[in-house]
């Protein structure tokens, strides 16, 4: 299987580095800063289940398709990302995007043609230091992949096989589109509640009005995902609801650290997706409106400069 894998930053390099261990061909599109350091240092990921430090074929454009293209850009990087994997793109070839989200797919399908795209979802603790080592910061990590017709079933069957070699886990899901749902109906809520308080999930339940603001949007972000045909697994609720009502939790959404950082942020693609789905669905979402319109101003103040 011959593999591309768009970036070699902290997801993209782990989950590529694994392929690349379990024997497969893998090739990273890379900025020439990052082509420099891996042609330097080759990759280096470091992580609890097993160091990678290898040298890697990096390249800074393709010219040819590719079996598999790995997609892990950030949300705000997509339209480039397209244009940039186009030509590597035939008329066989699998994308795989690893995005959080779901605005993603229909963007992709526009672009690619939907018997193309691939779902996909990612749970890892990952970071790149300044001189490119990757850091795995916790042993748990979850790659979700599946197919979203079923002219895709054996590349994803392949790919599989491919990361059973691999100290990592992964799941080659029968409803990937549901799996995705569940991420972005908690994520949207964990990213609306603290890039709003600008607080960790503990600090606002310290708050008075805190739970009831968290637990709010919580319902209203279930009750998008319910209309959507994609309502939660008890399981997965009673799991969204523990690390988000627990008293003493330190867990914030990357999104914050965006915007404390000055950066661009998901928020469009993620709570804003999220509100532009309820409102077509005909629901009343007064939290993840309000979620909605501060991420939206933080960006018109932050591009106005």
């Amino acid at each position: 299987m011959r593999v591309l894998v768009l970036g070699a930053g902290a997801t993209g390099g782990f989950y590529g580095g694994h392929l690349m261990q379990a024997g497969e061909n893998v090739t990273f599109l890379v900025r020439p800063k990052r082509h420099a350091q891996l042609m330097e240092n080759g990759l280096v990921v470091v992580s609890p289940q097993g160091n990678i430090i290898r040298p890697v074929q990096a390249v800074t454009r393709v010219s040819k398709p590719f079996d598999l293209v790995l997609l892990s850009c950030k949300a705000y990087d997509l339209d480039a990302a397209i244009e940039t994997i186009r030509p590597a793109v035939g008329p066989e070839t699998r994308i795989l995007p690893v995005l959080n989200g779901l605005n993603h797919l229909d963007r992709l399908d526009a672009a690619f043609g939907a018997e193309r795209v691939m779902g996909g979802l990612c749970h890892l603790t990952i970071t790149m230091d300044p001189d490119g080592t990757i850091r795995h910061l916790h042993a748990f990590n979850r790659l979700t992949f599946g197919a979203r017709s079923p002219a895709q079933a054996p590349l994803a069957e392949a790919l599989a096989q491919a990361y059973a070699k691999c100290p990592i886990t992964v799941v080659n899901s029968p409803d990937i589109v549901h799996d995705m749902w569940e991420k972005f109906y908690f994520l949207a809520t964990l990213a609306g509640s603290t890039t709003l308080m600008r607080a960790p999930i503990g600090a606002i339940l310290k708050a008075p009005g805190g739970l009831a603001f968290i637990t709010g949007l919580l319902d209203e972000c279930t009750r998008v995902a319910t209309a959507a045909g994609h309502p939660p697994s008890a399981e997965r609720d009673a799991e969204s609801r523990y690390h988000l009502t627990k008293e003493d939790s330190s867990l914030s959404a990357s999104m914050m650290r965006d915007i404390e950082k000055g950066g661009p942020t998901e928020g469009e693609h993620i709570v804003g997706d999220m509100l532009r789905r309820g409102r077509d669905l005909g629901l009343d979402l007064p939290l993840l409106t309000l979620a909605t319109t501060h991420l939206r101003a933080y960006e018109a103040r932050r591009t106005a400069g």
